[in-house]
């Protein structure tokens, strides 16, 4: 790397994480998250950056070369359906296939009777999550595992060796691109891991939204039961993902919680008592958590006012702006706020106007980052893509910039499982772990050399058993 490139790299992180701990950087960072609309700047279809992930890594480099943009996502597309396809998940419409080729990826929710998980099967979500999943859940997602009780056969086997190898592909093809950003580009990694709220969850995977609406009323007793039990692996694995140097935020993409999908009380009684705990523990070991509040969130703000300062970045995509800036702004920082209707269908000097508005309101003090409401798809005209570069690059420069007001309370762990609540490490939930390596140890003779040894490279290969079944449920 150049020593140009990298002083450009320092000074963008350095513009990024002073913003998000509240502080007042030198200007207002640009943090687009932009998927399908790095295709059209790079002359791709959406077929070809969802199907073939290096042309998605190709489209965001051309992205930050283009653009002077501080961080951005190394792929926004992120669900690559060549790997959707080799588990054969149903709820996926791909480009090119199911859509039109230049059509995003669409999920498809199942009918109310067709949930991929029934009413009945609570308890047995409740009892052991993972043993669920791989038994229930799997073979009702995908067109290729053998149904639970079923004879296996060469399509269900080929689909774990595909599906597994296929998502270590991608993911291992992350490492590079985040290189190339920073080498060719000065550019930063905006989000490192994965979380979701366990009631978003419940209405996203397995019961789907009507199912999930009729049982808050019916059995909330259940739906309780079972975002605690889906708690400590969420929790673990939004911890385990994060970034090593607790710089760059975990992403929590939030869903049905807000207003109008389930009430205040519902809120109150189960969404955010089985999430507060997890953000508490993130921030406990130093991370911070981008809360991506999809949707409108306005009669929340109060409870995410009670986080400690510095502990999340509120994004602004419904809820409005002057209110989060009042309730929450002199916590944390904000994002977004930029509507993608104006993106999509306004003069670039409206979307100009609006940049600038948003920069001398609630970014006046520092403590914002510039992006749209919502993720940018190819709706996004590349002039106002370029319109909001610019009104930010020209009107979002501080005259006094400060240090960041809300510091990282701990070093980084030397293990990222280091030092974890009882409720994530309690026996029982077993996180991290498909088959403990107890029971295996049932079936083998006596171990003549080191049992550490054995158990400790058995919980490793293990482990990669449990990364696969939870990013199929969090990530794809």
């Amino acid at each position: 790397m150049s020593a140009g490139m990298e002083d450009l790299y320092a000074a963008r992180l350095n513009r990024y994480v002073t913003a998000m701990r509240n502080g007042m950087p030198d200007r207002v960072p640009l943090r687009p998250f932009a998927a399908e609309i790095t295709a059209r700047h790079a002359g791709f279809t959406c077929q070809q950056v969802s199907h073939d992930y290096n042309l998605a890594f190709e489209a965001v480099i051309r992205c930050c070369k283009d653009y002077d943009w501080d961080a951005v996502v190394p792929n926004m597309v992120y669900v690559w359906t060549g790997l959707s396809q080799a588990v054969g998940l149903r709820y996926y419409g791909v480009p090119g296939i199911d859509v039109a080729p230049d059509v995003a990826f669409q999920y498809r929710e199942p009918a109310e009777q067709d949930a991929f998980m029934k009413r009945e099967e609570y308890d047995e979500l409740i009892e052991d999550p993972v043993r669920f999943l791989y038994e229930t859940w799997l073979p009702r997602v995908s067109t290729e595992v053998s149904a639970k009780g079923a004879p296996t056969s060469y399509r269900n086997n080929l689909s774990f060796v595909k599906g597994g190898m296929s998502m270590l592909s991608y993911f291992s093809a992350f490492g590079p691109q985040l290189e190339r950003m920073r080498r060719e580009c000065g550019t930063v990694s905006s989000i490192c891991g994965m979380l979701k709220a366990p009631l978003d969850i419940l209405a996203d995977k397995l019961r789907g939204y009507i199912g999930l609406a009729f049982d808050l009323m019916e059995i909330p007793d259940k739906v309780q039961q079972a975002c605690e039990a889906l708690m400590p692996h969420l929790g673990y694995i939004a911890l385990t993902s994060a970034d090593p140097g607790r710089q760059i935020p975990i992403p929590i993409w939030m869903h049905r919680g807000c207003t109008p999908f389930i009430s205040k009380e519902h809120f109150e009684t189960i969404y955010w008592p089985t999430l507060k705990p997890i953000v508490d523990a993130l921030w406990a070991q130093g991370n911070q958590v981008l809360f991506y509040a999809e949707g409108k969130w306005d009669a929340h703000l109060e409870r995410f006012a009670e986080l400690p300062a510095g502990s999340i970045i509120f994004h602004l995509d419904r809820s409005n702006p002057a209110l989060a800036a009042s309730i929450l702004g002199k916590k944390f920082c904000l994002s977004g706020g930029v509507p993608n209707t104006l993106l999509a269908f306004a003069k670039p000097e409206e979307v100009k106007a609006h940049c600038r508005e948003l920069i001398e309101t609630i970014g006046a003090n520092g403590g914002y980052l510039m992006d749209a409401s919502a993720i940018m798809q190819n709706d996004t005209t590349l002039e106002n893509l370029k319109a909001m570069t610019d009104a930010t690059l020209e009107y979002g420069v501080y005259r006094s910039p400060s240090s960041p007001s809300a510091k990282v309370p701990l070093e980084p762990a030397a293990h990222p499982a280091e030092g974890l609540p009882a409720w994530i490490t309690a026996p029982r939930s077993r996180p991290g772990s498909c088959r403990a390596f107890d029971e295996k140890l049932k079936e083998l003779p006596p171990i003549s050399g080191d049992p550490a040894l054995v158990r400790r490279v058995w919980d490793d290969v293990d482990g990669l058993a449990y990364i696969y079944i939870w990013h199929l449920v969090l990530s794809f």
